[in-house]
Parts: C-alpha cells; structure tokens; sequence
C-alpha cells in the first residue's frame, strides 16, 4: 500500500495559454543544470490524476527519466474548463511538451490518457518518440467495437449513461464519493493496492467544485467528436513511433478479443503486452510487471 505522502515529488504548474496544467515530476539528485534526461510523459485515465502513476515515477526516475505526470484538463489541481474534445486536449499535451522545453517525449497513457496518447501519436508525431498505451484501445478499434461487437457494446454501457444530465455527477459525488473506491475494488482481481487510503486522493479530486462535470465532460465531447469525424470521413493517420499496447486480459469494461486485435492496421511498428490475472486498472493492481515492460520497451534502441 502506498500513501500519497510516501511519494517525494515536486509540483509545477505550467501555463499554456492562459490555461494552467499542474503536474509532478522528481528532481534529480545532483540537482545542479538542466534536467536533460530523456522526458517520459504519463497522462492518466478516468476518474484518476497524477497518483495514477505512483507506482511508476520513481521505478522511471530511477531508470535514468525525467518523469512528468500532469493532471490533464479538468482533473485535480489543473485548471477546469473545456472543451474536452481530443484536439483542444492533445493541444494541451503539445503546449505542456514545448513548456517543458523538450522536442519529443516518451509518451505513455493508461484509459482516456492512452486515448489521448493515441490521439497525439497520430495527430502529432513530431513530439513523441515512443508510445506506451495501457488498457485503451486506438479510437478506430473502439468505434468498430461499438458497432460490431454486441459484447463490447454491453461492456460499454457506462459510456452511454455518462451521456446523461446531472445524474452521473450526482452517482460519483454520491455519499462522499464512497462508490469510487468501491469501482475500484470491483474492476480489480487483486484490490491489494486499492485501500481506502490509497484511494483517498481520487475520492477527493472527484469532489472538488466542478471536476465530476469536467470529467465526465471528456466522455461526453467524445461522443459529438466521433458523429463529427464520421460525417466529415476522418481516419486517423499511421502512427509510425515504436509502439507497445499493454492489455490487462481480466478488464471488465475492455474486452481484449474485441479491442486488441486488429490495431496493427493503425501503427507500423507495434508490440502488444499482455497481463494475465489483472483488472482494468493495470499500472496499480500489476506495477512490477508493467515496470519491467515499460523500462525494457524504452530502453530498446
């Protein structure tokens, strides 16, 4: 178990625009000069922030990366306010990047991050270097997904409900937002690392002024954003940076057979890892697995 004052970070806030992103990274221990560093750039998923990724930045930090995990737009201590489409997101990703100082990044995301690394990827290929998604499939799989696939279309059926009007912000706040460590629990197969004190922290991004409407903002800019590009006949460019899909195969909402494969039409160069015996929330429930595989995935020349 790991408490959130465990973990020795810096935080930063990086003004794009107007627009505020926080994010956490460790400091070097000879501290003197520029962090130069190859950039590993960690973008977390839903309901969560950067303690995503707590299992991660020192395991990174200490492989020889500078590690940046930010809150992304409307989550946690970055600046609420939409929209939440995957262009004005990936935007933010690209302003954060030049912020950093830095011409490309490892870039690694787990659920609507991995959607968003997916996005960047394709979309903005001159600042990633590497890309690492976790448990999200690329957004062309999804969308067939939904339309070919019965099972997947049932596994989904929260996407739909996040559609809705005040009733989903009012399930997520709902008795102090007790339901999200119970979600948690429930996705996983080992909930070892899913205590009510590790959780703490996504319980109380959840209830602060505005971040359940932002959240659920993502998904429900999604749905508009997909209607848009199937009228206009958009498809997503060939991502051509060397590429690792790491699939936990116990994911109650993702299902592998219906996600995976078939992604190797969209990147030239790609490696899928699988996790046998986890849940959705891989990078906690697995963090020694996914460590191993993301070190040596990075470290490949």
């Amino acid at each position: 178990m790991m408490k959130l004052g465990d973990l020795a970070v810096t935080h930063t806030f990086a003004d794009v625009g107007g627009f505020k992103i926080h994010y956490v990274t460790k400091a070097r221990a000879d501290a003197e000069g520029p962090d130069e560093r190859p950039v590993v750039l960690l973008l977390h998923g839903f309901p969560e922030m950067w303690w995503s990724w707590r299992y991660q930045i020192d395991a990174l930090d200490a492989a020889g990366y500078r590690v940046i995990a930010p809150d992304l737009r409307g989550y946690n201590d970055s600046d609420k306010g939409g929209p939440y489409d995957m262009d004005t997101l990936a935007a933010d990703v690209r302003a954060l990047v030049a912020w950093l100082g830095v011409e490309k990044v490892n870039l690694v995301g787990h659920d609507w991050g991995g959607g968003l690394a997916w996005h960047v990827a394709a979309t903005m290929p001159n600042i990633v270097e590497r890309l690492v998604v976790l448990n999200c499939p690329h957004p062309a799989q999804m969308q067939r997904a939904l339309t070919r696939d019965l099972g997947q279309l049932r596994r989904s059926w929260y996407m739909f409900f996040f559609q809705l009007p005040v009733l989903p912000e009012r399930m997520l706040t709902h008795d102090s937002g007790r339901g999200i460590g119970k979600m948690y629990r429930a996705m996983a197969m080992d909930p070892s690392n899913f205590s009510d004190e590790e959780l703490a922290p996504f319980i109380d991004n959840v209830l602060r002024p505005g971040a359940a409407s932002a959240m659920l903002g993502w998904y429900r800019a999604a749905f508009a954003s997909s209607l848009e590009m199937r009228r206009k006949g958009f498809k997503y460019p060939t991502i051509r940076a060397p590429t690792m899909l790491v699939w936990a195969r116990d994911d109650k909402a993702l299902g592998y057979d219906a996600l995976v494969p078939g992604t190797e039409r969209f990147v030239t160069d790609l490696r899928v890892e699988p996790i046998e015996g986890c849940g959705h929330f891989v990078q906690s429930e697995q963090p020694e697995q996914v460590n191993r595989a993301l070190i040596a995935f990075l470290a490949e020349p």
